[in-house]
């Protein structure tokens, strides 16, 4: 092989080294930020884009939203409980060549200031708030962070709070207050049950009082309820005080009417 044909083979494989480094490929999810000896030219689209080969240089920068789980922090609320909260975080880049230029890692910054955020907002509420406005609490804590990543060029788009763990003690203690609430709960609903039956025992028995035939009518049905079973008892209810009336005035008759047998006088009537 002669010098000529090794100086075209050198020749081509340079071309095609420079072709190679020449040709970038910006995929539909992504922005390309083109530098120009180290100064910012532009924003290159999506597509087929050809560069100076050492002179430009091209970084690809992603435009889908970003997952970014924030790792458990260890939180003391306002009411001096400790707890370890988690997140999660979304975030997407609206700003392609801020998030190059003006910061040198996005996703390590938005890691680190999501934890102090969380760490910050968490702690100014109280347990229970922490518990059951965790709806406020994410969207303080994406205000925050849209606030603070705008300069970079990133938009923070969820936080979410992703688990609450407690100590040992205070969910033994939030369980005997849960105990407790559905005690007097209980309690309560008791008492009101009560003084609705007094109530209406009461309207009842001044309906009785005001009918005293209903009280046989009701003596009557309960015979019928008491006979439902096939019970071979008979029960035949009277009012008490009436009945022990009604048997001493009988005793006293048959008392009378032996004296006056013994003695052969006339029956006395009875007053």
């Amino acid at each position: 092989m002669g010098p000529i044909a090794i100086t075209v083979i050198i020749v081509v494989v340079v071309l095609l080294i420079v072709a190679r480094m020449s040709i970038r490929i910006v995929r539909q999810y992504e922005q390309g930020v083109l530098f120009r000896l180290g100064r910012v030219l532009g924003v290159r689209m999506p597509g087929f884009r050809l560069i100076i080969p050492v002179i430009d240089h091209l970084p690809l920068v992603s435009l889908r939203i970003v997952t970014m789980p924030i790792q458990s922090q260890g939180i003391i609320t306002q009411d001096n409980v400790s707890v370890d909260v988690s997140a999660v975080a979304y975030y997407r880049v609206v700003d392609a060549v801020k998030s190059v230029v003006a910061i040198e890692n996005v996703a390590a910054a938005i890691d680190q200031i999501a934890q102090t955020t969380l760490r910050k907002v968490v702690g100014r509420h109280t347990l229970d708030q922490t518990l059951s406005e965790t709806e406020r609490i994410n969207g303080d804590i994406r205000q925050i962070l849209d606030v603070l990543t705008a300069d970079w060029g990133v938009e923070v788009t969820l936080v979410e709070l992703k688990d609450i763990q407690l100590p040992e003690s205070m969910k033994r203690a939030m369980a005997r207050q849960a105990e407790a609430e559905r005690e007097k709960r209980a309690k309560i609903i008791a008492a009101e049950g009560e003084a609705i039956s007094a109530t209406a025992l009461g309207q009842a028995s001044d309906t009785m009082m005001a009918h005293p035939l209903a009280l046989q009518l009701r003596n009557l049905q309960s015979l019928v309820e008491i006979g439902v079973d096939k019970n071979t008892t008979v029960v035949f209810p009277a009012p008490l005080m009436s009945t022990i009336g009604e048997l001493s005035a009988f005793l006293a008759r048959e008392n009378q009417a032996a004296l006056t047998s013994a003695n052969g006088m006339a029956p006395v009537k009875a007053a």
